[in-house]
């Protein structure tokens, strides 16, 4: 099978020389993915909103890879601020809550101080999608 890249369309992703999604086989890797809101090119100053956005960004990149955010089998979180985290717990129950991947969480800082988490999946494509 053919790598396929997915890309989000954020002028990031051509300046840096990244793919938003690697599809490879049966997997997906969808790249650290933070609240940045693409279609209007804002980032809200909550983290539950920008927990909330991360996940309708990553979304739609599993969704163009032929995968849902069932299929995800591996999450890593990364919050610069550990008294984030906790108020984030219901995003993520209501997102990931079927699928139930494994995960990590990582306090560390990101690429500008606006950006409050930034979440990576790892998901599979279901059975019988190329």
């Amino acid at each position: 099978m053919t790598r396929r890249r997915i890309s989000s369309g954020s002028r990031f992703e051509e300046e840096i020389g990244y793919s938003r999604a690697v599809v490879d086989g049966d997997h997906v890797w969808v790249s650290g993915t933070t609240g940045y809101d693409y279609a209007a090119m804002t980032i809200a100053d909550d983290v539950v909103a920008q927990a909330e956005q991360c996940f309708r960004n990553i979304e739609q990149a599993l969704a163009q890879a032929g995968a849902s955010l069932d299929d995800v089998v591996r999450v890593l979180f990364i919050v610069p601020r550990r008294e984030d985290w906790q108020p984030c717990w219901p995003v993520v129950k209501t997102w990931l809550g079927k699928a139930r991947p494994a995960s990590t969480l990582i306090h560390a800082g990101l690429q500008t101080d606006a950006m409050r988490i930034e979440i990576e999946v790892t998901a599979r494509l279901p059975q019988g999608n190329p």
